[in-house]
Order: C-alpha cells, then structure tokens, then sequence
C-alpha cells in the first residue's frame, strides 16, 4: 500500500513538472523578439522607424556639401533624386553616396561657370579687338588709313583712304554775315571775303554745309545706305554705292571743317550764275571745286558743282592752273 502511494507521487511530481516546462517553453516561443515571423515588433512599425532614421539620414547628408556649406535648392533636388534611385542597405553607405553626388554636382557646376566666365572674357576681347583693329565698314572695302595732320592744315587730305584722328578737333566761326553756318575758323575769314565780293555783284554764295560733327555724317551714311539695301542691294553694295555721294563718318572735308557746299544741292547748280562766278574767281580766295566730273576716277566722289574747299590761294591757283585735282596736286595719286 504504501509503495503505490509512493509511486503515484512520483508521477504526479514528473507531470508537474513537465507542465511547467511546457508552460516554460511555449512563454518563451511566444514572446521571444528575435523571432519576427512568430511577433515581436510589428513589421509595420518597423518599417516606420527604419524609413524615419533613413529620412533623418538623407535630409542632412544632401542640405549640405562635405565642407558643411549649404547648398542651392537646384543642386539639393537633383542630388536627392539620385540618391532616391540608388538601392543602398547602409545607412553610412547612403550618406557616403549623398555627398559624392553632390561634390559631382558642384564640381560640375563650378565647371561650367568657369567656362561662362572664360567665353565672356574672350568675346570681350575680341570685341575690344575688333574696335581697335577694323574700320567699322572694312567689309565693303573701306579699311582708311590715319590722315596726316603734321603738314599745313590747308593742305589736309581727307578721302575714302585718310580718316581723322579720333582727337581732332575743329575751332569754328560763322561763314558768313547773316548765316550761323559754321566753318573752321580759319576758313570762315576767306570765304567772308568771298562771299563780300560776290554779294557786290548781286550774287549770294548761300553757305547751305560747312563743318558736320562725325556723328552727323555717321548718320547720313547709314541712312543712305538704308536707301540702296531697300532696293535689294547687299549691305556691301550699299555702302560702296553710298560712299560715291556720302562719305563714310570721319573721312569728309566737312568733318575737318574746310569745305562748304553752297547754294544748292543739285548738280544743275552749275547752270547758275554762282557757278560760274566761283570757277572764275574762287581760287582768287583759297577755293577749288573738289569734285570734278573729268577726276571721279580719283577722287571716288561724284561730281559735286556744289563741294567747295579751301586749300589755300597759292595752292588753289596752282590746281586751277594745272587742272588737278588735290590727290593729284599732294602726289597721292
């Protein structure tokens, strides 16, 4: 009797014990938080922390370059794309990817306004270049060489081929009596004589242009080219066509002050009785008609009955007498 009761206690105290080895067991399975199939954490809330920290990461890895300087808007949004398209599982990783995109970014940007700068630079001095080297209307022909202003200043010779010097100046007076056309001062005497002793004859030598300002006749150039590219000739055309009745700024007697045109502008002046006055008597004053029909092929002008410069009397007489012309008369041609 006493030996069953023994062993049913030994029984019961293996089956105890079992029961709390199973209860042991099964508390541990449940609540073990390595095992992520069985619970733990839920996935969703990791996901929630993992892509948190991720962000976190991201956001300062791509507002800033290695040496901590803030970034443009611009450079920070192509960075992040980049970033956002490269699969990467270290966090550290990650950050090293941000930065190098960046540096590429930065790298190239500062590159490309490098090379803005360096084209800028060079077209400046191409410009400058051009400004200084090439007569403005070098591409219809025209390529005017400095006149000389070391000689008698009666005697200057300017043409299609002598410009003047950028600082030359002109000191002006009025022509004449009762006209506020200007003329070189030295000039302005002569032809008051001239002008004096027609008058006593009932001749008036109207003074209609003497000194143009350079700006002046820039204008009257351009514009008289404009007349022939609307008849469709080239830009080049037009100039050279241009040129033959209006010289280019800088290279006419009118921007030095020692021509006047007077009465008229028409070629039929020379059917008047001015006209005829003058070719008997202006050399007696200093005065020679510049632009003759039989010396166009020389001097590139049209003849002009109404084109007056003074050269002096000696130098004037001398020309009448001869029948040249003043490129002919200073050996230029």
């Amino acid at each position: 009797m006493s030996g069953s009761i023994n062993k049913v206690k030994s029984v019961t105290v293996i089956a105890v014990i079992a029961v709390v080895v199973l209860c042991v067991t099964i508390y541990m399975i449940h609540f073990n938080p390595n095992n992520r199939s069985g619970g733990g954490i839920p996935e969703e809330s990791s996901a929630k922390s993992s892509s948190y920290i991720n962000s976190e990461t991201q956001s300062n890895t791509e507002s800033t370059d290695p040496e901590g300087t803030t970034l443009e808007d611009n450079s920070v949004t192509e960075t992040s794309t980049d970033v956002k398209s490269t699969t990467v599982k270290d966090p550290e990783e990650k950050t090293t990817t941000a930065v190098t995109a960046t540096t590429a970014d930065k790298t190239t940007t500062e590159k490309a306004t490098t090379e803005k700068a360096d084209n800028k630079t060079t077209a400046a001095s191409k410009e400058s270049t051009t400004a200084k080297g090439e007569y403005e209307y070098a591409y219809a022909g025209f390529n005017p060489s400095v006149a000389d202003t070391s000689g008698k200043w009666n005697l200057l010779l300017v043409n299609r081929d002598y410009i003047l010097p950028e600082d030359y100046t002109v000191k002006k007076a009025t022509a004449a009596p009762g006209y506020n056309t200007e003329i070189d001062y030295r000039v302005a005497g002569p032809y008051t004589e001239m002008f004096n002793a027609a008058k006593k004859e009932g001749l008036t030598l109207v003074p209609l242009s003497g000194y143009r300002r350079v700006s002046t006749q820039k204008k009257n150039f351009e514009n008289k080219i404009a007349s022939y590219t609307k008849q469709g000739y080239s830009r080049a055309e037009a100039t050279q066509l241009a040129a033959k009745s209006i010289l280019p700024p800088g290279t006419s007697e009118h921007n030095a002050g020692l021509a006047m045109d007077i009465c008229s502008l028409e070629e039929r002046f020379d059917q008047t009785k001015e006209f005829r006055w003058l070719q008997e008597h202006a050399a007696d004053y200093g005065f020679i008609l510049r632009y003759t029909k039989e010396k166009q092929n020389i001097t590139k002008i049209k003849y002009e009955p109404w084109h007056w410069r003074y050269v002096g009397k000696e130098a004037a007489k001398a020309m009448k007498a001869s029948g040249q012309c003043l490129e002919e008369y200073l050996g230029y041609a």
